[in-house]
């Protein structure tokens, strides 16, 4: 079978106008596949170069089908099971930072080049002074960034209109601004001109960015049956969800250079995205936070599974409607819409999400994801919301454990292990207390200022109700506990 190339995706050469660091699965599922379909609807009109930043892999499968690539987005759309297949033909090039260095530096040199987008993890956007100017390339990304704008400011002799846009993914706050302090350093450090700095500052833009979609990768399990399906092999697959959103935040505008919304994609330009963060944070991951830990203990393994558990599938989205919702600050339509969205992403079939891994860093997550809408709620209301108050006493139950085991505290489920991973004081508190009267358990992990942030002992009723549901759960078990106060 005839392995896909440019000639089987019927490409069409288009002025190079994005480098993008980072040739992973997220950025060819996100953001390529938008800028495929702004391509094919007449409203961008560009390529993209993908840069390998980092040493070790290699860019072999990319050459051999000249960086076409299928993209198959599947999931519940309009409540129906659906797949969706693309061949994205945006990306024109491959090259290697490190292998390609000449290569990769001609790019600062193009004319039509205008915009920067990253995915380096969260480790990615790091000043690192031991970068010097003289590498080919600087070892971290901000470094590598700041001297291929310098070539380019170089190149042009300051032109102001050879500014970039920076679009980095990255999942951290304020990505953009982080970014561009990042690059400043650099410049400062390799005691760079004026000119160039002021050039950053009033030609480039750097923007913040919020990006959501499950990427769920490389069909290993599939990829013979769907290269039947589709005639050609493609050793570059990428799955993912349907759902999609970015949010792009600037102090320039630039929704009319850059109009993907115009071609009916999810893509919102803003000057803050603050309000989405929240809604992203307090619905989809709060909700997972929230009725994860009580979904494992009452027996199922996966998010779907607890979806069509009528139990736990209602304590959810009673959380969410009931709960986090009048909480946040973003319209009740926008809200609501959003929530319904969340929901049909947990149900869907293709997306098999373990709850355990969800699980990881559970004492974090829930200060971070849960805690703004309960302590919100109690400001609202006066009381204790009864949902995020049991997902608390939940988190309790499934760390409660003795033994700390390779790195991770083991619990226990009907008999079974299973592997409690978290920071080293959370597993060590809970491996001294666990033992412990529910009460004095409570009140030991609540009022932890490590932990909180804050006593939250002295909420009213709180530590009362907590150690209530959790001896409940000692003696009736998860499932019956949540029947007899959530069915």
């Amino acid at each position: 079978m005839e392995l896909l190339s440019k000639s089987i995706a019927g490409k069409k050469e288009r002025p190079i106008k994005v480098l993008q660091f980072g040739e992973g699965n997220f950025l060819r599922g996100f953001v390529d596949y938008m800028i495929d379909i702004a391509n094919e609807k007449g409203e961008f009109d560009g390529d993209i170069v993908l840069v390998k930043p980092i040493e070790f892999g290699t860019l072999d499968r990319f050459c051999a089908q000249e960086c076409q690539y299928t993209v198959s987005l599947r999931g519940l759309v309009d409540g129906k099971p659906s797949v969706l297949n693309r061949i994205v033909t945006s990306v024109a090039d491959v090259v290697a930072a490190h292998e390609e260095y000449e290569k990769y530096s001609s790019f600062a040199k193009l004319d039509t080049l205008r915009y920067i987008v990253s995915n380096t993890t969260e480790a990615g956007i790091v000043y690192d002074e031991s970068d010097r100017l003289e590498m080919t390339p600087p070892k971290s990304f901000p470094a590598k960034l700041a001297k291929f704008l310098y070539e380019r400011y170089q190149h042009f002799n300051g032109a102001m209109d050879k500014g970039l846009v920076m679009l980095p993914v990255e999942l951290i706050d304020d990505n953009g601004i982080h970014l561009k302090e990042c690059v400043l350093k650099q410049a400062d450090n390799w005691k760079l001109e004026d000119g160039f700095k002021r050039w950053i500052n009033e030609a480039c833009i750097f923007c913040s960015t919020l990006v959501d979609r499950i990427i769920t990768g490389y069909p290993k399990e599939e990829d013979a049956k769907l290269w039947e399906e589709w005639g050609y092999r493609d050793e570059l697959i990428v799955t993912g969800e349907p759902f999609a959103l970015w949010v792009i935040e600037s102090e320039k505008d630039i929704r009319e250079e850059f109009p993907l919304d115009r071609a009916g994609l999810p893509v919102i330009f803003t000057d803050n995205q603050k309000p989405y963060k929240q809604r992203k944070v307090r619905i989809l991951n709060g909700a997972h936070t929230s009725f994860v830990l009580a979904s494992f203990l009452a027996g199922n393994d996966i998010v779907l599974e607890s979806m069509e558990d009528d139990l736990v599938y209602n304590f959810m989205y009673h959380t969410i409607f009931d709960e986090v919702i009048p909480t946040l600050t973003l319209p009740k339509e926008e809200l609501t819409e959003f929530a319904e969205a969340v929901i049909t992403r947990f149900k869907n079939p293709y997306v098999k999400h373990a709850l355990l891994s969800i699980s990881l860093n559970s004492v974090s997550k829930w200060r971070a994801r849960c805690m703004p809408s309960f302590l919100g709620r109690i400001e609202q209301t006066g009381q204790l919301p009864p949902h995020l108050t049991f997902s608390l006493a939940a988190l309790i139950a499934f760390y409660k454990g003795t033994e700390i085991r390779d790195k991770a505290l083991i619990g226990h489920r009907n008999g079974q292990e299973y592997r409690i991973m978290d920071d080293a004081a959370v597993l060590e508190f809970f491996a001294a207390n666990s033992t412990k009267p529910s009460k004095e358990l409570t009140e030991n992990f609540l009022c932890s200022l490590e932990f909180w942030g804050q006593d939250l002992t002295q909420i009213d009723g709180l530590v009362d109700v907590v150690a209530g549901y959790l001896d409940e759960i000692n003696e009736k078990g998860m499932r019956k506990t949540m029947e007899d106060n959530f069915k």
